[in-house]
């Protein structure tokens, strides 16, 4: 039957209010398509603030309706809208996660062009993340907002409680950020979010399997009972995984559980809960070390436990906003340098209590917030600490016939206070923090920061800030003590003047992004070796870093909605360092072995119905150099790090209910080192099924 079509009206699409009193007329008669908006900060992110997605648009970069733009996060300690943010934080979707041949969270981050990963070993045992040529100690790394670092070393403030499909989004933050998420952050901030709610595709239920190369097993799975929108929800995951590993004693064992559940309430009361979340989790890994922590020990293993929990409570008292978030974690740690005998073997507990709370407000100003932070960290060890009373000993945890024979411990104090100065194209944020840490004196030190935002039209932005960070050394830093290692216990905190500009143009079709920092760092921390035949020390330097970064991202279904390929990333990173000391060193270990280039291109396309494919290359170059010992241990060759390319390959066939994937890994098969003398795995096959419902 022949129908005629009276009217034909286009799609108006809708992003933000204008609030003109007769912008509402502007839309009658007309189809509106209502893009999703997802406010939320960095610090305090939680999933009440995370976008729903659709079974029917669960593709953030084949929908339209669901542009990355409109899902924004800032850097502040105060919600803001895209329009207001000072700061340009990078947002890795769930569909970027799932389409990447990635394993684990570090596998993901790899991508990231500005994100440094030395990985030891495969699926995330034992990783290195660092940010802008920092090192591996001066991010902070948050969980749905709550920082879940580890005091004793940050090698172990990558192993993660969570699976990838727990998660939401990863928001990465470059550059010190101190005023806004404490001493952790000194170089930059990874936010990990996860949601009570569906997992992917809308499901909130999902049983996965995977094996491949050198034995490798895994399974997980994941229950969401409630469905979105919800006044409670609840997520239970857990999962285990093992291989054989790609290289002589590198085998692991991993497993993980999270538990997460939040309650939202719609009271209008003038005195309101508006929300409160929780969050549990446990990670258990053990894992033969090889030569991760010295060159001329191959027998190396190691034993890492986590737990951690926290709470967060949201309450409204008319225009004041407050969050309240306790916190607690801890973590069992358990070395042997040779695996096997007592041999530079050592026990370790450090434990978390944290309380942070904060308040804001809008006014005729602009919007305030003011915070405090109060961080208790302590640690008994067989290595690290002050030495205990024979009478104090304290038995080790499922060890009887050992003991914790020191301890340290420390607490850390931050005030924070932040006004932002939001105008239709302008944004100002102005922050400072007051810290008092026992652990180096008894006065407060502060530490402020600005952040500046132009907008002169929806498609651009320009972004400057300037800040001022601190870093306290770890334990490790000051008192770790072994055959080829010497901490030093005069170790002072790191501290840094940071300088950033961007631009970055957005639309349907693509966005570019181009961003340069200088890094002022002074009695900034490392671990060297003086001589050929030195062990290593940590030491106080002045570091200066200084680089930029571009970054094009292109959707050509947006112009063309046939064009089998979904979505085009390039990105390179450039970075330059400059000691300013006079001390000649033979090698450092970590602070002045980043990388000086790092180029990544993803390239993701359909191939059939439900088949598509997603390519991942990766090119470095990083300065610096390893060590190969010669048969008698005593004397090193240092050997410079040689560039490398890496190219992944990982296949989807998606239905509603299921899904069935091959990643492949290093296509080349291609050997190499990236941190040490530890040489990684050649190709990598994974194969894996993922049920849904």
């Amino acid at each position: 039957m022949k129908k005629t079509v009276l009217r034909c009206q286009h799609r108006l699409r809708f992003k933000s209010f204008s609030r003109k009193g007769y912008a509402l007329f502007s839309v009658l008669g007309r189809e509106v398509l209502i893009g999703t908006l997802s406010v939320s900060t960095l610090s305090h992110a939680k999933a009440e603030g995370v976008s729903v997605v659709t079974a029917a648009a669960a593709d953030s970069l084949q929908r339209s309706e669901l542009r990355l733009d409109e899902v924004v996060v800032t850097g502040t300690r105060t919600p803001l809208t895209q329009e207001e943010s000072a700061k340009i934080v990078s947002v890795i979707t769930r569909e970027d996660i799932h389409r990447a041949a990635a394993e684990s969270i570090n596998d993901v981050l790899k991508m990231a062009t500005g994100v440094d990963v030395r990985q030891r070993g495969g699926f995330g045992v034992q990783t290195d993340i660092s940010i802008g040529g920092g090192t591996f100690d001066q991010i902070a790394i948050l969980l749905n907002g709550v920082n879940i670092s580890n005091p004793q070393t940050g090698h172990l403030s990558a192993d993660f409680p969570v699976s990838l499909d727990d998660i939401e989004r990863i928001e990465v933050l470059e550059g010190a950020a101190s005023r806004v998420y404490g001493a952790q952050a000194f170089n930059g901030a990874i936010n990990i979010i996860t949601s009570p709610g569906a997992s992917s595709q809308g499901m909130r239920n999902v049983v996965a399997v995977e094996g491949g190369s050198y034995g490798t097993f895994g399974l997980s799975g994941r229950v969401s009972p409630f469905p979105e929108g919800s006044t409670t929800m609840h997520a239970l995951s857990a999962g285990y995984k093992q291989s054989d590993g790609g290289t002589e004693n590198s085998y692991f064992r991993k497993s993980q559980g999270f538990y997460q559940g939040r309650y939202a309430s719609s009271s209008q009361r003038y005195v309101r809960l508006s929300s409160l979340t929780w969050q549990l989790g446990v990670s258990t890994m053990r894992y033969g070390a090889n030569t991760f922590y010295s060159a001329a020990y191959p027998r190396q293993y190691e034993s890492d436990m986590r737990l951690f929990a926290s709470a967060t409570a949201n309450v409204a008292i008319g225009n004041v906003n407050v969050q309240v978030t306790p916190y607690w974690n801890r973590n069992h740690d358990h070395f042997q340098l040779i695996r096997g005998t007592s041999t530079g073997e050592n026990f370790h507990r450090n434990d978390v209590l944290g309380m942070a709370a904060q308040a804001y407000t809008d006014w005729l100003l602009g919007r305030s917030s003011i915070g405090a932070e109060l961080r208790k960290e302590r640690i008994i060890s067989t290595n690290l600490g002050q030495p205990l009373s024979e009478a104090d000993y304290i038995e080790v945890w499922r060890h009887p016939d050992h003991y914790y024979t020191k301890k340290c411990g420390r607490t850390d104090f931050s005030i924070y206070l932040e006004h932002n100065v939001l105008l239709r194209r302008f944004t100002a944020s102005l922050g400072v923090v007051a810290n008092r840490n026992t652990g180096y004196s008894d006065s407060f030190r502060l530490y402020p920061g600005i952040d500046i935002s132009y907008r002169p039209s929806s498609h651009w932005r320009f972004t400057a800030s300037w800040n001022m960070a601190f870093r306290m050394p770890t334990f490790t830093d000051l008192f770790y003590k072994s055959p080829t290692q010497q901490g030093n216990i005069g170790l002072k905190p790191e501290k840094v003047s940071s300088v950033r500009i961007a631009a970055k143009y957005i639309h349907p079709a693509i966005d570019c992004q181009l961003s340069a920092f200088y890094d002022h760092g002074t009695d900034m921390i490392d671990w060297v070796m003086y001589t050929a035949e030195d062990i290593y020390h940590s030491a106080n330097f002045k570091l200066d870093n200084c680089g930029f970064e571009t970054n094009v991202t292109l959707r050509p279904q947006a112009l063309m909605p046939r064009c089998p390929v979904t979505s085009l990333k390039v990105g390179y990173a450039y970075i330059s360092q400059t000691r300013h000391d006079d001390v000649e060193i033979f090698k450092s270990n970590y602070a002045m072995e980043y990388l000086r280039h790092k180029f990544v291109a993803t390239l993701d396309h359909k191939i059939v119905s439900r088949l598509t494919a997603s390519w991942s290359f990766r090119w470095q170059q990083r300065m610096g150099s390893y060590i190969i010992y010669k048969e008698n241990k005593s004397t090193g060759v240092a050997h410079d790090y040689t560039p490398f390319g890496l190219l992944d390959l990982k296949l989807r066939w998606q239905a509603p209910r299921y899904e069935l994937s091959l990643s492949m890994n290093n296509l080349t098969s291609y050997r190499y080192y990236d941190i040490g003398n530890v040489i990684q795995p050649g190709f990598w096959l994974m194969a894996g099924a993922k049920l849904r419902w």
